[in-house]
């Protein structure tokens, strides 16, 4: 992504409430079955990556979730989520970067993205992103990714992303990643209208040869 790019998305979250966000859920329930499905102890370390100011956090935190790091490209997003959290923002690692510029400094049991990755239109975008996560992801970890499904929108927020299928994500991922859990969900925007979701949960077994060809 770009400075531009970074730009684009400060000025969402300076300007619009979060009602007004196509991508707004009071419970992130589909995100919550996964995590839990995991099986991991609620001490394990997740990561959000592109997580606005999504209630993931909130419910995370409410279920005993102790090690949680938000990341996101618009520091107001952090804000926004930081204030909603008052005295329990102590409890969360914040990071405001582009997640294509992320450099972890530690492993993640578990890495969730709920629509940050379809952004990445370009294979060497792409190609970042698998760079870093396999940075960042512990061995045997596992991956939450919820993309725009092959009927899903073409652009959002102004900008246009890229749909995924199953395979299509199975490219980019296999043979580092055995896929665990996939289906279509069709989220309903706050304005009343439905987008189509593949949600997908994988599990890091090898992370030494993700594809770097497309």
């Amino acid at each position: 992504m770009s400075s531009e790019s970074a730009g684009h998305w400060q000025r969402i979250y300076q300007t619009r409430s979060a009602t007004e966000l196509s991508w707004y859920e009071p419970v992130p329930q589909a995100s919550l079955d996964l995590i839990r499905a995991t099986g991991l102890p609620v001490s394990a370390p997740i990561i959000d990556v592109g997580s606005g100011d999504s209630q993931l956090v909130d419910h995370l935190l409410a279920s005993g979730y102790s090690d949680v790091t938000l990341l996101d490209i618009a520091p107001a997003a952090l804000e926004r989520t930081r204030a909603r959290l008052g005295a329990d923002a102590g409890q969360v690692d914040w990071i405001a970067t582009d997640v294509t510029n992320f450099r972890p400094e530690r492993r993640y049991a578990l890495w969730h993205d709920r629509a940050a990755f379809h952004f990445l239109v370009t294979p060497a975008e792409r190609q970042k992103y698998l760079s870093v996560l396999t940075a960042g992801l512990a061995p045997n970890g596992h991956l939450i990714l919820a993309t725009f499904g092959p009927q899903g929108p073409a652009r959002c927020s102004g900008l246009p992303i890229q749909r995924y299928s199953e395979n299509d994500l199975g490219v980019l991922l296999d043979p580092s990643f055995q896929l665990r859990r996939q289906g279509l969900e069709n989220h309903r925007t706050p304005m009343g209208r439905d987008q189509q979701f593949l949600w997908t949960w994988w599990q890091a077994s090898s992370l030494a040869t993700l594809n770097s060809t497309e």
